[in-house]
């Protein structure tokens, strides 16, 4: 099967409403991705008025955030949906990392620049809904009376809002501990017991220790601390975490996010870990040159994990720390696909179309064995394909394990909140400056969450 290169579509016009909106220079939540280059992408249908059929073909335009190898495993699943049908043409974007994705979206909403379908990541969801420019799902799937019994019930719950389906999930993840198994063996422990609890995490990173390695190296991401606490039953955001009401309080300064913060920079000043000095660290470089023992990563960077390291060394993977055994598990995160509204019914309905595709057990299979996201739909655990990849990559059961073993709560069905990126951001802030030493856990998140909540007041100010 060919695989097409993703293109890029920005029009100078575009370009000048971004700019108009000040919005060039925005934080990536991930950094900054590297973009293949390729053929500028046409526009969606002019609007809903006008015939969205091009000599019998209802086009499809999806902007999605899907870099790298990631990207081109994308490619060949558009390549294989068109192939499979030739009343419509799916045209895949890439659009920058997710964040940069959504702040082009923002400035498109009213306008017929916006695209058909669009692929947002999970924390943009209250914003989505807000907007007032989308379909829900939920309205494809009673019309068609799609039978959702086939999805994981799990990630579905993340995305429902007032039992409402407003978006179809697409890829998901969750972060795992990634870890040297030649370092422990080397170390005395057994390679097959990776640490779950802080203090075991501790003694381990403690014991690996020596001349030339260090026992961690974790990120500031603030993906991290929120599953920290998720891990611990605590909810990120009031009303239920957001899903009882609109949250006006954000609550990762609260016992469990300083107990999850108190831990981390304990251990950084044991010398037994690395502090980063930013989100866009090297934990993943170190860890395949052999430098770092153990790191945190999503579960979507295991097989560029396992390309990087090559084979020098065995890589194991294990849940992610906790104080103590709880009620808690992580979060479901990741992405999933949206429908806007400012697009024919039949445009709409092509984009239905596809989304079906992209669910069945046979591509969430194909995309979960070359990415590391797991599949939404619990039949591709059956195909043979996924079976093989399992016993020759036995890493991948683990986030599928740990999503399975998460207790279902508030806590672990996310939080949902319209200002989210740019709490992530003041939160990643604030780790950075506790784990520095310039103020203490408690101080740097009430902080945060101080600046956090004035966000969520102006915020929640739009919608009355």
């Amino acid at each position: 099967m060919k695989t097409l290169q993703r293109k890029i579509s920005i029009p100078a016009y575009f370009i000048i409403i971004v700019l108009l909106f000040g919005l060039l220079g925005v934080y990536s939540v991930w950094g900054q991705e590297d973009v293949l280059k390729g053929t500028e992408a046409g526009n969606a249908a002019e609007a809903a008025e006008v015939d969205p059929f091009i000599n019998g073909v209802k086009k499809v335009v999806w902007w999605h955030s899907m870099s790298g190898e990631n990207g081109q495993v994308v490619d060949r699943l558009v390549t294989s949906f068109n192939a499979a049908h030739k009343d419509i043409k799916v045209e895949a974007v890439f659009q920058g990392s997710y964040f940069d994705s959504l702040t082009k979206l923002k400035a498109s909403i009213g306008s017929n620049l916006g695209p058909t379908m669009m692929q947002v990541y999970d924390i943009g969801t209250r914003y989505m809904i807000d907007s007032k420019a989308i379909t829900p799902i939920q309205n494809f799937v009673d019309q068609d009376k799609y039978d959702m019994s086939q999805m994981d019930e799990a990630v579905l719950n993340y995305y429902r809002v007032a039992n409402t389906l407003y978006s179809m999930p697409f890829n998901t993840s969750n972060p795992i501990l990634y870890y040297n198994k030649d370092l422990f063996k080397a170390a005395g422990l057994n390679p097959d017991k990776p640490p779950v609890l802080y203090t075991d995490l501790t003694q381990v990173a403690k014991k690996v220790t020596r001349e030339g390695v260090v026992g961690a190296y974790f990120g500031t991401h603030s993906w991290y601390m929120e599953q920290l606490i998720a891990n611990q039953g605590a909810e990120l955001v009031n009303l239920g975490n957001g899903r009882d009401g609109i949250a006006t309080e954000w609550q990762l300064n609260g016992e469990a996010g300083v107990k999850a913060l108190t831990w981390w920079k304990g251990l950084i000043d044991s010398k037994a870990a690395i502090h980063s000095a930013g989100k866009s660290d090297e934990s993943k470089k170190m860890f395949a040159e052999g430098k770092v023992a153990m790191i945190f990563d999503t579960t979507a960077g295991l097989r560029d994990i396992l390309d990087s390291v090559a084979g020098k060394f065995e890589v194991g993977t294990g849940f992610f720390p906790k104080p103590a055994e709880g009620v808690g598990g992580v979060v479901v995160s990741g992405a999933s696909n949206w429908i806007l509204n400012s697009k024919s019914d039949a445009e709409q309905q092509a984009a239905w179309a596809f989304m079906k595709y992209l669910s069945e057990p046979e591509q969430q299979a194909f995309f979960h064995v070359n990415t590391g996201y797991f599949p939404i739909t619990e039949k591709a655990y059956e195909l043979p394909i996924v079976q093989d990849n399992m016993k020759q990559y036995p890493q991948f059961k683990t986030a599928i394990d740990q999503h399975t073993a998460a207790k279902q709560n508030k806590a672990t069905q996310g939080g949902v909140l319209g200002v989210y990126p740019e709490a992530r951001k003041l939160t990643e802030n604030a780790i950075g400056q506790a784990l520095s030493g310039e103020k203490k856990p408690q101080e740097a998140l009430d902080a945060a969450a101080l600046a956090i909540n004035a966000k969520i007041d102006e915020y929640n100010k739009t919608l009355k």
